[in-house]
């Protein structure tokens, strides 16, 4: 699968059923994008910053400068994966990025992205169901976002990952369409790091995951 690191850029993207694998890693100016389901109700106050229709899955989220976005486009033909599959495996990726800097990633049932423990980013201990009617993301935060869309066996879009940018736009909307879901980044959990560096990690740790299942 061939990476490509493309800096800042706007939010575009462009490819077709016989494009190559491919990974695209990239940085957004500020802009929220909105996936087919979304919600007009879920975008508060966007104020001077855009808001992008999308036709990936999903409701709305924030892209800005400081957060890392990865764009796996993939046939998963080719791969040997089904959607359930390489959603699992995108996901994995974040949470074995995280842990290179010692962070847990959790996943929240139903809620696609990788969450972290707030008052404890480090702990080893695996969440456990809330209780009936509790609020799932109680003392979560929401570090990792997810959006996909696959068009004859063809992915598009991916994840972002929040490294050290201003999350300010965030409290302009419902983030994933949950009001007052919490986000984070790693700058705040106190890892030092540069975008560039963890896409770099991130880079391989995607390759290794969304590599072709071998016969």
């Amino acid at each position: 699968m061939e990476v490509r690191h493309l800096g800042l850029g706007d939010y575009a993207e462009q490819r077709g059923p016989d494009s190559p694998d491919q990974l695209w890693l990239c940085e957004h100016p500020p802009v929220f994008t909105q996936g087919v389901a979304g919600q007009a109700s879920h975008v508060l106050q966007p104020g001077d910053i855009p808001v992008v229709q999308t036709n990936r899955g999903g409701q709305v989220t924030y892209h800005g400068p400081g957060q890392v976005v990865a764009y796996p486009l993939l046939d998963l033909r080719r791969a040997g994966f089904f959607v359930k599959e390489y959603v699992y495996r995108l996901e994995e990726s974040v949470v074995r990025t995280l842990a290179h800097w010692g962070i847990t990633g959790h996943r929240v049932a139903g809620a696609p992205g990788i969450y972290v423990r707030l008052a404890d980013p480090f702990s080893h201990t695996a969440l456990t169901g809330p209780a009936p009617g509790a609020d799932p993301f109680a003392g979560l935060g929401k570090v990792s976002a997810l959006g996909i869309k696959v068009s004859r066996h063809c992915t598009y879009h991916g994840a972002a990952l929040n490294v050290a940018m201003e999350l300010e736009p965030y409290s302009r909307i419902n983030p994933c369409g949950y009001a007052g879901l919490q986000t984070v980044d790693l700058s705040t959990m106190g890892v030092r790091a540069q975008p560039d560096e963890v896409a770099a990690v991130w880079a391989h740790f995607l390759q290794a995951l969304l590599a072709p299942r071998q016969s």
